[in-house]
């Protein structure tokens, strides 16, 4: 995994007003704000889910956050893109359903601010209704990501905003151009356009300036930031030893910190990707990933993105974009703020509660998959030790999404005393398995 050093000497070289120019801006956090929280409503056959409504949890984030990290901030932010119209503007087009091929999906629909910008649902359902094959990643944070999606299929933002709209799965329209035809003539847009690039709107202004909304998502301020910070009462007892069991016998820090030697308390990933093991029993891998090599030779992105939202093949991963064999089955590490808000878990939504996923790794899963990650092993926690390690997560939940937080932590308290389908105390108890080797492809 990296370490830090060449990061901290970029961060450090980088000139301080641009956080100034960010402050002044947002110059106010976001209060908190009743939520949804737990599964979303089922939709009929063919229909799209509603679109969310923007509230005040959709308004860019203030810097003015325990926890907030400044200098990385100013590393990863142009200080053009900040400009006022330019954020407002990509607002708006968030919420935009004319960009999708009926006017029915927007950027929200996927990516609900009251959901910490998650949907709720295993996977994301677009236009027409149709049902993709990936859970819908919160976007709080995703200014600091290396790589965008579960795949890492892009590196920034303005891509990964053009890919969705589209997707037949998702928005539906044929072209970026064809989407922006249909704003073309509002003369709100045109004048917003203009304020923001001094110019006629195009495809590139259009994911530039929704690209600048979402460098405004930031989310820290949660009661484990107040904790790092000094405020040593701030946490439970439980929450305390969850944090020392990550980063010991949990083994969570060996993804979820920059660097195996230095513990994490801001972003918590490590900007990799990781076969841990979900779903790989439920396909055929092997000629599965035969089968990308011969489809996806040309290494098209919009092809590589068709295959991971709208096939089968979606369950190969990274592979899907190297074509390595040791990333087969393997995805991105998410970062581990908002957990409550922001279930499903994992690429494929398979986990409903953070019980189920804790004893997912406890028993390391995967002892079928020849591609497993090496890190993957039984951790051998106790029940109460695995309680503790949720109340650490559950400690991250930034303070507007804390009344959702709670009752979300309590519905799979409940759930986690009755249903435990993840469970296997043998396994997590024993040793670790041995592996069979990848089979030739």
């Amino acid at each position: 995994m990296p370490t830090n050093g060449l990061i901290t000497a970029c961060l450090i070289a980088v000139a301080a007003p641009l956080f100034v120019c960010y402050g002044a801006l947002l110059a106010a956090p976001v209060g908190s704000e009743d939520t949804a929280v737990g599964p979303p409503p089922a939709l009929a056959s063919g229909q799209a889910p509603p679109l969310p409504q923007a509230g005040p949890l959709a308004e860019p984030r203030s810097p003015n956050q325990v926890g907030f990290p400044k200098v990385l901030t100013q590393y990863v932010i142009s200080p053009v893109t900040l400009r006022p119209a330019r954020i407002a503007l990509g607002q708006k087009l968030f919420f935009e359903p004319r960009l999708s091929g009926d006017g029915t999906v927007a950027c929200a629909t996927c990516h609900d601010p009251a959901r910490a910008f998650t949907d709720g649902r295993p996977v994301s359902v677009g236009i027409h209704g149709r049902v993709g094959q990936r859970n819908a990643p919160t976007i709080l944070n995703a200014l600091y990501n290396k790589h965008q999606f579960w795949d890492g299929r892009v590196t920034t933002l303005e891509q990964q905003a053009a890919l969705p709209i589209t997707n037949p799965f998702e928005m539906g329209s044929t072209s970026v151009g064809e989407a922006i035809s249909r704003i073309a003539s509002d003369k709100d847009y045109q004048t917003r356009f203009a304020q923001a690039f001094d110019r006629d709107m195009n495809e590139q202004d259009l994911l530039s300036a929704i690209a600048a909304y979402e460098q405004t998502l930031t989310s820290f301020d949660s009661p484990f930031d107040h904790f790092i910070a000094g405020e040593v009462n701030v946490i439970s007892e439980a929450a305390k030893r969850g944090w020392e069991l990550f980063n010991s016998k949990a083994r969570c820090f060996l993804c979820h910190a920059l660097a195996d030697n230095q513990r994490d308390a801001t972003l918590f990933i490590d900007n990799d990707f990781h076969n841990i093991g979900v779903g790989i029993l439920r396909h055929r891998v092997g000629p599965l990933a035969q089968q990308a090599e011969r489809e996806l030779a040309q290494g098209q992105l919009p092809d590589i993105d068709s295959a991971a939202i709208a096939s089968e093949l979606s369950v190969l991963g990274r592979f899907l974009v190297t074509k390595t064999q040791s990333d087969i089955a393997s995805f991105k590490t998410p970062g581990l703020r908002n957990l409550l808000v922001t279930g499903p878990y994992f690429h494929d939504g398979s986990m409903e509660t953070l019980w189920d996923v804790m004893d997912h790794y406890n028993k390391g899963d995967g002892i079928a998959d020849p591609w497993l990650d090496k890190d993957m092993q039984p951790l051998a926690l106790t029940e109460p030790e695995i309680d503790d390690v949720v109340a650490f997560l559950a400690s991250l939940t930034s303070t507007q999404y804390k009344e959702a937080g709670d009752r979300e932590y309590a519905r799979q308290l409940a759930l986690s005393k009755v249903n435990r389908p993840q469970r296997d105390t043998g396994r997590a108890l024993g040793p670790k398995p041995r592996q069979p080797p990848p089979p030739p492809l």
